[in-house]
């Protein structure tokens, strides 16, 4: 467990780094650093996947991404059930998921791309132009917690090839 000293009832007193499940919706406890988790678990998203691209290449690549989506699920679903609140922030598997899609818009491995891509896709995640924001306040479930970031995810990336068209 987790220790906070409140009165109240924290939902992340609920959680532990020990299992599995929340491990990884946290983001290897990315999703606990305050303030902006969404932020902290992005860069944490691009540290780890910028490098896993680089030596696994683009199919297998996205191989991981549809598996991590479809785990996912479960995952933001299971950990928003413990916790008792849908889409914590401190959940950032989404996030990741949504890092590794941008990453595969950038047209090589570069600090300036990886940058970009952060960058990109946290304008995106967190304004949530539509249809981002209709999907965000309709789907409850470990789905939604999931697609919005996959929405912000194909925004930044076609930001990322229209900035590697101009440049």
């Amino acid at each position: 467990m987790m220790a906070h000293s409140s009165s109240t009832t924290n939902p992340l007193d609920k959680l532990s780094l020990r299992n599995p499940v929340h491990l990884l919706a946290l983001g290897f406890g990315s999703g606990l650093i305050r303030p902006a988790p969404g932020t902290w678990g992005s860069l944490a998203a691009i540290i780890i996947g910028a490098p896993i691209l680089h030596w696994i290449g683009t199919v297998p690549f996205l191989v991981l991404i549809l598996l991590g989506f479809a785990l996912g699920v479960y995952l933001c679903q299971k950990t928003a059930d413990d916790m008792g609140v849908h889409d914590h922030g401190a959940i950032v598997w989404d996030e990741f998921i949504g890092i590794f899609i941008t990453l595969l818009a950038i047209p090589q491995i570069s600090l300036f791309w990886c940058i970009a891509a952060f960058v990109l896709f946290r304008i995106f995640d967190i304004i949530k132009p539509y249809p981002i924001s209709y999907f965000d306040k309709r789907l409850e479930s470990g789905f939604g917690i999931m697609v919005d970031d996959v929405l912000a995810a194909v925004y930044a990336a076609i930001s990322l090839f229209l900035l590697h068209y101009i440049i």
